[in-house]
C-alpha cells in the first residue's frame, strides 16, 4: 500500500469529532472520505432488516461481503444508501451505534469490510474516520491522528446533535451507553481501540472543530502531503 495514495488515518471513540473533522479535511483538501463506522454500521442494520441475529457471526459477515451500499455526496452534505433506501439519519441512532459495536468485535465481519475498506484509497488521497484505520486497515499511513474527548463532554455533544433532530435524550444515559461502548471497543480481542504506536493523539474536550481542522491540516502541510493554506 506505501506506493499508493497517502491516508490520512483519524481513530479514536464516538464523539470525539473524528466524523465532522474528516469531512471537513476531505473537503479542504478535495480528498476522498472513508466513514468506517458506517460500514459497520450499515451492517447492523442490514442485519436487523434481514432478521439475523447480532451474535449470528456467519450470517453477519455474509451481510457484510455482499453489503449493498451507496455514498452520496449532494450539496455538501453525505448521504448514504443501504439497498436502495436512506439510511443517512437511521444509522446515526445510539441502538444502531450500540449494534455497530457489537458487530465489529466479530473477527469474520471485520475481515469481510477489511478489502472493501481498503478499495477506498484513491489519488489524490484519503481521509479515512474510524476505529482501527491506522492500526490495521492502513498501516503505512503517513499521518495518523487518534482523537479523543471526555466521556462527559461527548456525551454532551451527543445530547446537543440529538436535540437538534429534534429527539430529547437523558444525559445520564448516554453517558453510560458511551461508557460501555468504550469498554467494549477497547477490550475486543480483535482490532481493540488504542492509538496506533506511531498516532498523534489530540484532545478535543476544549477545542472547537475549525481548531482541530486547521491543526490537522497544519501536521498534513509538515509531511508535505497538503498545503495549510
Amino acid at each position: 500500500m506505501s506506493e499508493r495514495a497517502p491516508v490520512l488515518t483519524v481513530d479514536g471513540p464516538g464523539g470525539a469529532g473524528k466524523g465532522t473533522i474528516s469531512r471537513l479535511i476531505a473537503e479542504r483538501l478535495g480528498w476522498h472520505l472513508l466513514d468506517s463506522g458506517a460500514l459497520y454500521r450499515l451492517t447492523a442494520l442490514a442485519a436487523g432488516k434481514h432478521d439475523v441475529a447480532l451474535d449470528d457471526e456467519p450470517a453477519l459477515a455474509a451481510i457484510a461481503e455482499a453489503l449493498d451500499v451507496v455514498f452520496l455526496a449532494e450539496e455538501g452534505e453525505a448521504r448514504i444508501l443501504l439497498e436502495g433506501e436512506d439510511a443517512t439519519r437511521t444509522i446515526r441512532t445510539e441502538q444502531v451505534g450500540d449494534a455497530a459495536s457489537r458487530v465489529a468485535s466479530l473477527p469474520t465481519v471485520r475481515e469481510a469490510l477489511l478489502k472493501r475498506q481498503r478499495d477506498f484509497r484513491q489519488a489524490p488521497g484519503l481521509v479515512a474516520d474510524g476505529r482501527d484505520m491506522g492500526t490495521v486497515v492502513f498501516t503505512d499511513a503517513p499521518l495518523k491522528i487518534f482523537l479523543t474527548a471526555s466521556a462527559e463532554e461527548r456525551a454532551h455533544r451527543r445530547q446537543r446533535q440529538l436535540r437538534e433532530a429534534g429527539v430529547d435524550a437523558s444525559l445520564s444515559s448516554l453517558l453510560k451507553e458511551i461508557q460501555a461502548r468504550d469498554a467494549r471497543d477497547m477490550q475486543r480481542s480483535v482490532a481493540p481501540l488504542v492509538p496506533a504506536d506511531d498516532a498523534i493523539e489530540l484532545d478535543t474536550t476544549s477545542l472547537t472543530i475549525p481548531e482541530v481542522v486547521d491543526r490537522l491540516t497544519e501536521l498534513l502541510a509538515q509531511r508535505g502531503l497538503a498545503s495549510d493554506t
